[in-house]
């Protein structure tokens, strides 16, 4: 993990969340939508939600977890899709991100797990009788995985995993990151460190929101850093065990969570598990200029499992799994952390 030993050269002091100035011409990127709802857990934690109501007859819900360092942003524009489509959506925001508590910590992973494991209950509960999904991206993707692994008590229909962060960074990785969080839990990397540019999404409009969302963390405390590494081993390691039904969706041009880390999990991954290659996708698959296209394969999935994917990802999901075999692990940043995708939303 050379990036890891990057960063531990570059620490220095304590994390502190920039002052965004925010250019007029970006105000409308910059807004902050209020929650619709406030969740209350076992424990007495509040948890922001979004939710968009299916319009017409409802077909089923979805609990949609975000990824690292995002918020229930960010399935502003893919949700109003689904709803269209007959299926609700409820976003929240994961604790230790968005307005969501310990804003900036870690909670831990089996925290995370437990408080997707609630929200699947509360929402059960509220719509007795429909399908239930749980839909993850990158870092909500891999608590999905944890979630599924164990998913007794939980009347969960499948499991949609857009670009799970599945990353066993190995001994040293995991070694590094435990021993920076130890000797500075409260130090802070930005990405910006690393001499890389990473590209999240060919869409600068998506990318722009992204970065000026009032929600969106651009510093990464490195106690956080360390519990993510855990969580992605766990995820990582988590893909034998996902015997619900299952869509994993990835695309070849993915900086964040290296092909090679996904092909072994694919190798994992029980035969039922149906794989998704979108040629050509980044790492915020729904938030592409092509993203429609990988929302009707969602879709289509979800309302006709056995039919083949309409982008026609089966097929380029084979074709890409063997074409990872016997390929060599480049060396990878450490993409995970908050990315240079700032320079994509400024002039």
């Amino acid at each position: 993990m050379a990036a890891l030993t990057l960063t531990a050269l570059t620490l220095t002091g304590c994390a502190r969340e920039p002052v965004l100035r925010v250019p007029l011409r970006y105000a409308t990127y910059a807004r902050l939508v209020p929650p619709d709802r406030m969740l209350t857990l076992s424990d007495r934690a509040r948890i922001p939600l979004r939710i968009w109501p299916a319009q017409g007859a409802e077909k089923g819900v979805i609990l949609a977890l975000h990824g690292f360092n995002d918020s229930r942003d960010a399935w502003e524009t893919s949700a109003p899709l689904f709803a269209q489509a007959g299926f609700s959506v409820w976003a929240p925001d994961l604790r230790g991100f968005g307005a969501a508590p310990a804003r900036g910590g870690w909670v831990g992973s089996g925290r995370l797990a437990e408080d997707a494991r609630e929200e699947l209950k509360q929402l059960a509960a509220e719509h007795p009788g429909k399908p239930l999904w749980l839909m993850g991206e990158s870092m909500g993707g891999a608590i999905a995985m944890v979630v599924a692994s164990h998913p007794s008590g939980l009347s969960l229909s499948g499991v949609v995993l857009l670009a799970p962060a599945v990353w066993d960074t190995g001994l040293v990785g995991r070694t590094s990151a435990h021993l920076l969080a130890a000797i500075a839990p409260n130090g802070g990397v930005s990405g910006r460190e690393l001499p890389v540019h990473v590209v999240a999404s060919d869409n600068i409009e998506a990318l722009r929101r992204l970065y000026f969302d009032p929600l969106t963390l651009h510093v990464t405390k490195l106690a956080a850093l360390s519990g993510l590494v855990d969580l992605m081993t766990q995820a990582a390691h988590a893909a034998k065990w996902q015997t619900l039904p299952t869509l994993v969706v990835y695309g070849n041009r993915d900086q964040l969570v290296p092909a090679q880390a996904m092909a072994e999990a694919w190798e994992r991954f029980p035969s039922s598990v149906r794989r998704d290659l979108i040629p050509g996708g980044h790492h915020l698959l729904l938030r592409e200029k092509a993203g429609r296209r990988v929302l009707v394969d969602v879709l289509s999935w979800l309302s006709q499992p056995d039919v083949l994917l309409p982008s026609g990802g089966d097929i380029s999901a084979g074709i890409w799994a063997a074409e990872q075999q016997g390929g060599q692990d480049e060396e990878t940043p450490f993409g995970l952390l908050p990315s240079r995708t700032d320079r994509l939303s400024l002039p």
